[in-house]
């Protein structure tokens, strides 16, 4: 979710630019409102609250509020049924989004989405590019990835709030994805032992883990699979209550290196260097391209046989076994490259 509406952003960035005086509403689910704050490009955010999705009295009224509005253009980078809704209740003359047979009705301009991987830009960010055809844009001028933005007072904070946990400006510090979004998405427990291992073994950083008191319990089964020696370089218990300041804590770090998802994308909104897991059954292209402060990999890049010609629902039914074949020794040498660069 967060890593949708973070690249969603930059259809925001590149309109500005061609139209510095416009007024650019942004719609976003009330859980992802931390990564939209102080955005220069955005003017308002209208928020879609989580009890839109079961109170459907309420999510009526928020489609009467938008129909009340009236707008030059409507963008639906989502295309899922409450987007869907809202583009069909918003007035505008034009109205864009993504060729499905079942919506298109509602929109005058469809596009389809693209499959073949871009060297310049994500496939995320190439759907969301193909939306912004009929503006013309110069190619050349496009803004390809989205930021975040924090004040100079949330980078103060978060740099005093290490200081109170013991952790002084000059340590090298490295945040650690250890969980996934989902069981499925998680790269196996001691297998990130080892990664962490790996990191800790190559220089003495300080590492943090990211996770929230939920998990804990699984957090913690990590922390006690790392070696002793590591043990002693993990802050296990420090952490931010607010997502603000869980973003200035990994503003100050060298590093986010861990499960792909949401703590990834943003670290790169942040301009932070970051080093993907990504389980196997998500698409590599989607949401990465090779950068020199930004690397990944994927099981397919070093068992590629394993996963051809296998349906998504095929990898996922058999997720524990393509988990395990993914070893940390596969790409340790190239997660210390990575740490060599930083």
């Amino acid at each position: 979710m967060i890593g949708d509406v973070l690249t969603s952003t930059m259809i925001c960035d590149n309109l500005k630019l061609r139209y510095p005086k416009a007024t650019i509403d942004f719609v976003a689910n009330e859980n992802t409102l931390a990564v939209l704050e102080n955005h220069p490009h955005i003017d308002s955010v209208i928020v879609f609250k989580n009890e839109f999705r079961k109170n459907k009295i309420a999510f009526l009224k928020f489609l009467k509020e938008i129909k009340q509005k009236k707008y030059d253009a409507v963008i639906d980078a989502y295309g899922k049924i409450e987007s869907n809704l809202i583009s069909l209740s918003a007035k505008a003359d034009l109205k864009i989004s993504y060729t499905k047979t079942y919506t298109s009705w509602i929109y005058n301009e469809t596009h389809h989405t693209h499959d073949n991987p871009d060297p310049k830009m994500t496939l995320a960010i190439k759907n969301r590019v193909s939306l912004l055809s009929s503006f013309k844009i110069p190619e050349n001028q496009l803004i390809l990835s989205p930021s975040i933005y924090l004040s100079d007072k949330e980078k103060e904070d978060a740099k005093h709030f290490l200081k109170t946990n013991g952790i002084s400006s000059d340590e090298n510090i490295i945040m650690i994805s250890v969980l996934g979004s989902s069981n499925i998405k998680t790269y196996p427990a001691a297998y990130m032992a080892k990664v962490i291992d790996t990191i800790v073994s190559y220089k003495p950083y300080t590492i943090l883990f990211n996770y929230i008191p939920s998990q804990e319990q699984k957090a913690k089964e990590i922390f006690d699979l790392c070696t002793p020696k590591t043990q002693k370089h993990i802050k296990f218990n420090i952490f931010s209550n607010s997502l603000r300041g869980f973003l200035g804590i990994v503003s100050q770090c060298k590093a986010l290196i861990g499960n792909e998802g949401g703590a990834i994308n943003m670290a790169k909104a942040l301009q932070t260097p970051t080093f993907a897991i990504f389980a196997p059954f998500t698409g590599k292209a989607g949401w990465f391209i090779d950068q020199n402060n930004h690397k990944a990999v994927h099981l397919k890049d070093y068992k590629p046989d394993l996963l051809n010609h296998l349906k998504r629902k095929e990898i996922i039914e058999q997720i524990d076994t393509f988990h395990k074949e993914f070893t940390p020794e596969m790409f340790s040498e190239y997660l210390t490259d990575f740490l060599k660069n930083l």
